[in-house]
């Protein structure tokens, strides 16, 4: 039996993995003690500290295309609304995402971030050509290799996108959740809009999977396959407890509250269940010039995986 050092952070969906109650069969979990996830991110990026990894999906996706030895597992841990990721003054002229064209919009850590890709994915949709755009980022990019296109910019070091916005060096922010009484979301019931396209489009963003050495996929065969079991048996149980009314965290409301609309798994794990918000983010990385070729949704997964829903 292989023991496999993890990372992961605490949420409903691994909980039966992280307390013991679930384990991948022939394999036992070893958990990291990383307080600070993102930070964990980038040393498995950089270096692969890891065997086993949650990570953040758009990060992988750069990470690979430079040649990181992981692959990801089409388990799907964290996905969010972000219709509301682009914060503006209350009081600002830019009332529509077509009006942060020419501005200069700042955005939470890289411009490779997953929240980050997401908000400007809607805002595109919205009207705005992400290009006409300056992005100004508040942290380098997790994969170093990653060159930033020409309208991406470094932040002042030190200074949070809440005093950029608030003083006026910036015209809105992207992935900041700004709790300030003069700063609101961009686009309108960002909640509602991001329910409405989950329920009748399939797009529930996508924000974090869990990815594997390939050194270990290559020489243990099976291994893909029992731990997506055990993600899903651990997924299983938490959403039995969404079922059950449980409520108590941010993302229990948010996951409760997609179930009670449509009566479904709000967090399936599968290619197939997942491949209409799949295709939208690697189109969206293509398109914000964040991904260089063409993927097929098949060439990211192991292959053991799939076939695999749950």
């Amino acid at each position: 039996m292989s023991e496999l050092l993890t990372l992961t952070r605490p949420q409903g969906a691994n909980r039966a993995l992280l307390d013991g109650t679930v384990t991948p069969a022939g394999h036992t979990l070893r958990f990291a003690d990383e307080p600070v996830l993102v930070k964990g991110f980038r040393r498995m990026v950089r270096g692969l500290e890891y065997d086993v990894a949650e990570m953040a999906l758009t990060t992988y996706l750069t990470a690979r295309e430079h040649g990181v030895a992981f692959t990801a597992l089409p388990v799907f841990l964290v996905r969010a609304f972000h219709h509301g990721a682009t914060q503006v003054l209350a009081d600002s002229p830019v009332g529509t995402p077509a009006d942060l064209a020419g501005k200069r919009v700042g955005v939470n850590r890289g411009y490779t971030v997953t929240t980050g890709v997401w908000g400007r994915s809607f805002l595109q949709e919205a009207g705005l050509d992400p290009d006409d755009v300056t992005w100004v980022c508040t942290d380098e990019e997790h994969v170093a290799d990653y060159v930033r296109p020409a309208n991406v910019t470094a932040a002042p070091d030190g200074v949070p996108l809440e005093e950029l916005l608030l003083t006026g060096a910036v015209d809105a922010v992207v992935g900041a959740a700004i709790e300030h009484p003069s700063v609101v979301p961009l686009i309108a019931d960002p909640e509602e809009a991001g329910l409405r396209a989950a329920v009748e489009d399939g797009i529930f963003p996508v924000n974090h999977l869990v990815v594997v050495r390939d050194e270990l996929l290559a020489g243990q065969p099976g291994l893909a396959e029992a731990l997506f079991e055990a993600f899903t048996g651990a997924k299983e149980r938490y959403v039995g407890e969404l079922r059950a009314g449980l409520r108590e965290t941010a993302q229990d409301r948010t996951l409760g509250g997609l179930l009670d609309a449509t009566g479904r798994d709000p967090l399936p794990y599968g290619i197939e269940p997942n491949r209409a918000v799949l295709e939208r983010l690697l189109a969206d990385a293509r398109a914000q010039h964040i991904l260089r070729r063409t993927e097929r949704i098949e060439d990211v997964f192991a292959p053991g995986t799939l076939a695999l829903t749950g």
